[in-house]
């Protein structure tokens, strides 16, 4: 692990540390600004830049209250008599929060919740309070900026409030300042929406450096839970290569669920009700937004990764940690740079009993460990735990020496049937390739080697076991959920 990704650890008031009370502070509970920084001398650490809401608990937000001192005019308000039909909602709670003010009734704009209270960035002080908190963070040692919940940033009353132009504007201004300051920190957008729409985010590569790339997940354990790749194949097919500069940010768990918008128009709304539905079977929890005409529909699953891949559309079945594990092979290896939730790597199952005490659906992905008993299960070689470390940490080891897994080398999907599925990637340099291929499926598959094409004169092995490809075979066999990384070259 190179760099470190630490959730909001400002005091807060609610959704696990997303409703900042005080952006330059750090929550006492967990430390002091001194950890933050012990931290950032030994990783590249990323920190959350809050910057479309604050808590309702927050001294800006009862200054608005108040009516006087910085923060007074730090919010969006709006009229209930206002148009807001077209308003693109996440959640299906009211979207104004009546507030009782110094300068009479109020009606403030909340995007997430009732204590996440929006800003107004048509306010020029507010631009220079993040800019203030910007530099904060960078004196204390961030390295990268993960702009929390940025699309809805803008507002405009009448529109859909999201993806706004001077949203795109804001981000632009902020890559300028912070390049000015340090050229080598790195920008991430968190923007949980339709793929077209992300992509933009890339801007003309002077926005963000990496964007997330939300349809990965929800395509990839669709892939995994019906056997079938056509999707996910299609969609990679789409994607076109980042510039130089900027990469795509791969990941396929994190502190929130499965979002489902951004599959919208890759899977069919038959494909992700079957995919909700087997969810739901696996333990897993749905929330749910307001669609334009009113009406709710999915828009997260709530579950760990590991306990999502615990079986298929049929049912559980005995293959979850091949399939784990094949589900991060496939990511591992794709264009781009790769984020591991830490509850993925540790294996974690449901939280069932933090969602019953929080009474929230994420909590079921947030588990806190006690150290002495992770440590336990981790040195415990019958673990799930102790597995999937083991074999996460080969395949990362692996992945880190080898030229053709560089964020901006070059990717061809391959064709290799609908239980098979393949990708090239070759190294900048153009002297080593690596042909990924995964069995998405419960069955042995066999792979002609004709398909994949691979030269003659080179002599093949695979990455990951370290055996040679037999090209005197005329396929390969590949058990259920196996992943090969066949390669020309081996740099470990």
């Amino acid at each position: 692990v190179n760099n470190v990704h630490i959730l909001p650890f400002f005091p807060y008031s609610s959704d696990d540390g997303f409703s900042v009370i005080d952006y330059s502070s750090v929550n006492e509970s967990l430390g002091t600004w001194e950890d933050i920084e012990a931290i950032a001398k030994d990783y590249g650490l990323m920190t959350d830049l809050v910057i479309n809401h604050c808590s309702a608990r927050s001294a800006w937000f009862d200054n608005f209250v108040k009516g006087e001192g910085t923060g007074s005019d730090f919010f969006f308000t709006a009229d209930p008599a206002d148009d807001l039909s077209m308003v693109t909602r996440p959640r299906v709670s009211p979207l104004l929060r009546e507030t009782e003010t110094a300068k009479g009734t109020k009606h403030v704009w909340c995007t997430f919740s009732h204590d996440q209270v929006d800003f107004d960035f048509r306010n020029p002080n507010v631009l220079l309070a993040f800019v203030d908190i910007i530099r904060l963070y960078i004196d204390k040692g961030a390295k990268l900026f993960r702009l929390d919940a940025v699309a809805f940033l803008w507002k405009i009353v009448g529109t859909n409030c999201i993806n706004l132009p001077q949203t795109h504007e804001v981000i632009r201004l902020l890559r300028t300042l912070i390049e000015h300051v340090d050229p080598s920190i790195i920008i991430i957008t968190e923007t949980n929406i339709p793929n077209r729409e992300n992509l933009t985010y890339f801007g003309n590569a002077n926005e963000a450096h990496a964007i997330y790339n939300f349809s990965l997940p929800p395509l990839l354990v669709n892939t995994l839970v019906s056997g079938d790749c056509k999707y996910l194949k299609s969609w990679m097919m789409s994607m076109p290569p980042a510039q130089n500069g900027t990469a795509y940010f791969n990941f396929i768990a994190s502190h929130d669920g499965i979002g489902l918008r951004p599959a919208e128009g890759l899977l069919s709304d038959e494909e992700i009700s079957e995919l909700v539905h087997t969810m739901q079977n696996f333990g897993g929890k749905i929330s749910w937004r307001a669609s334009d005409h009113g009406q709710q529909k999915p828009y997260e699953i709530n579950i760990t990764l590991f306990d999502a891949l615990q079986g298929t559309i049929k049912g559980p079945d005995r293959w979850q940690i091949d399939r784990f594990i094949c589900a991060h092979a496939i990511m591992l290896g794709m264009e781009g740079i790769p984020g591991l939730y830490i509850h993925s790597l540790l294996g974690t199952s449901n939280d069932y009993e933090k969602v019953a005490n929080t009474g929230q659906n994420r909590s079921i992905n947030r588990r806190r460990w006690e150290l002495t008993e992770l440590e336990a299960l981790l040195d415990s070689p019958y673990s799930q735990h102790h597995k999937v470390l083991t074999r996460l940490s080969q395949l990362i080891r692996v992945r880190k020496a080898q030229p053709a897994f560089h964020p901006n080398a070059t990717q061809f999907t391959l064709q290799l049937g609908n239980q098979i599925f393949g990708y090239w990637r070759q190294s900048l340099d153009r002297k080593q390739s690596v042909f990924c291929i995964s069995n998405i499926s419960d069955e042995e598959q066999s792979v002609l080697l004709s398909d994949i094409n691979l030269i003659g004169t080179d002599n093949w092995i695979d990455l990951i076991t370290r055996q040679e490809i037999a090209l005197s075979s005329s396929f390969l066999q590949m058990k259920p959920y196996q992943t090969l990384w066949i390669s020309n070259q081996d740099f470990e």
